[in-house]
Parts: C-alpha cells; structure tokens; sequence
C-alpha cells in the first residue's frame, strides 16, 4: 500500500496556498474523458454524491487565519499494489472492491486525524475532505516509458490501477485547528506540539498497510512492507541487521511449513494407496464357489431320496 501527501505544486494540480479549483478539476478528468453513465462521484465519511463544486467551495472557505503563503489543503494518494486489487476484487468483485476501498480510505482518515496526536481531532468526522476514486494512471513526460519511445504522454498505463485521490484541509472542520502533515515536530517538546501538532509519516505509512491487512485478511510477506523498504533505504547498519535476521528466521518457517505440508501430502497418498488395497475387489468371489457346492449336495440329496 503506497500512502503519500503532497502539496500539490505541479502545474497540471496547481499550488495549494489558492484554490484547490485546479485540482478538483484534474481529478475530474475520467468522467470527462470517458463520459460514464456512473460517474464516480466525491465521498467522505458522511456522505457521497459531493458536487465539484461543492467540493472546491467547502475546502476554500476553510481557511481562517492562513497567511496567503501558507497551505490551504493537501493531496493524499492512496494507492493499492497490484496484488492488493486483485485481492479486493477476488473477495468482492469489481464493484465491491471499489466499495470497499472507498471504506478503506475512511479508515486511512482516520489514521491521518490521530496522527497529530490533538486533543480535538480524534477521527475523520473531525476534518474537512473529500475523495475519488480512480480507475486508471497516466502516462507522464517524465516517465521513462515516454522519454524512451515506448509510450505517449496521456497514455493509460497498464496493470491494475484503482487508486483513491483526498483533497483534505489545512484547517480542521471548525476551522480553528491547524493540521499541516508537513510538521517536523516529533512529540519531544510537549509545549510546541500541543500548540503546533505533530506527525509522524513512518507511521502513518505502516498503519496504510496494518489497516489494509486487518480488513481484508491480506498476508503480506516481510519483504512487502513498508518497514522493510524504508528499513533498507534509511535505517542503521543494526536496523538492517536485525531486518535481515528477521527475515532468515520467517524464511526459516516457510521451508520448515513446507516441508511439514509435504510430509503430509506423502502420507495422505500412502494411507489412498493402503485404503484402496484393503477395499479393492479380490480376484475371486468365494461365495458364487460355496453356493455351487451347497447346490450340488441338495441335488444328491434329492437324488437319493428318489431311488428309495
């Protein structure tokens, strides 16, 4: 699961210290694109069925006491892995995986509002956002697929692609709190985070994958983890060794489970073979055999009865 925030300052989204018009508009582009007879529409934890306008009003009046540079809202993308879809759409079908992302992302609100760790915002129901869903990814100018020929720019990219886009604001849903996930305080000086908030990404990424694998009863392998990727790319040499020590031990249990299941199955098949010996038809019946001798002893019998 791909958990990220950005301040949405690409051209195509425009900045987030204006409008958040520009970006509710590109996140418009598939109902427009494909004209569908469903078009998926902006949802939160209340409701569904917001209006792009109604979105872009509710976040743009959201914003007492921002200075013009400050930022007025903030882009998260929630991006499941491919096994991941196909998971959703194994358990519930195209549609109901959908549903079920969509309830997901509720979900990943509400990890989002603890983790600023205030004393007001203990959930989604305590911010102001909205959300869609997209069926597909495009590709960039930037991408290497287009800079070395293989695709356009525009072009839909392969794979599942289902994702969820949030436009949340800076501002809790009073408009009184200031909630910016871009705060570098960690919780040590208590006094600066009950006034400024804290947020921790690591986190917050880790619980995108706990929340996912806890719904859905997903088994995601060590090497699959956020931790893991991050462990790797930023922890000390002791983070990687302890890592990497972990890892030897679950490798250690799979083959030992593998070896135990093979164990059973070649028992299994000697137990068939010993059943099906015990219950297979003889070459001979016995019985047609003692029929015919009590047959032909009556028939004596009756023989030697008439000579008299």
């Amino acid at each position: 699961m791909f958990l990220n925030i950005t301040d949405s300052e690409k051209k195509d989204k425009g900045g987030n210290r204006g409008s958040c018009g520009e970006l509710v508009h590109y996140l418009e582009k598939e109902n427009r694109i494909y004209k569908l007879l469903n078009p998926e529409q902006w949802f939160n934890g209340i409701g569904s069925g917001y209006a792009p306008y109604e979105v872009r009003n509710r976040i743009d009046e959201n914003k007492a006491k921002l200075c013009k540079n400050e930022a007025k809202f903030f882009l998260l993308n929630i991006s499941p892995s491919q096994k991941e879809i196909a998971h959703l759409k194994k358990m519930y079908g195209e549609q109901g995986a959908k549903d079920q992302l969509k309830s997901y992302a509720i979900k990943i609100m509400d990890e989002y509002a603890r983790n600023f760790k205030r004393a007001k915002v203990n959930d989604n129901r305590n911010l102001l956002w909205f959300a869609k869903l997209e069926n597909h990814r495009y590709y960039r100018h930037n991408d290497k697929e287009v800079k070395n020929g293989t695709a356009k720019r525009g072009d839909l990219k392969p794979g599942e692609q289902m994702h969820i886009q949030v436009i949340v604001s800076r501002k809790d849903i009073t408009d009184k709190i200031k909630l910016s996930p871009g705060t570098n305080h960690d919780g040590h000086n208590k006094k600066i985070s009950s006034k400024m908030g804290e947020f921790n990404r690591v986190a917050f990424k880790n619980s995108g994958e706990q929340v996912f694998d806890e719904m859905f009863d997903f088994s995601r392998p060590l090497t699959d983890t956020f931790r893991y990727a991050n462990t790797l790319a930023n922890g000390g040499l002791a983070e990687k060794l302890a890592l990497r020590e972990e890892k030897g031990k679950m490798d250690q249990a799979s083959r030992d489970l593998g070896l135990e299941l093979k164990s059973l199955v070649k028992m299994d098949v000697n137990t068939s073979t010993l059943l099906e010996v015990l219950l297979a038809k003889p070459d001979f019946d016995p019985v047609p055999a003692l029929k015919k001798k009590k047959k032909r002893k009556k028939g004596a019998q009756q023989q030697s009865e008439l000579s008299f």
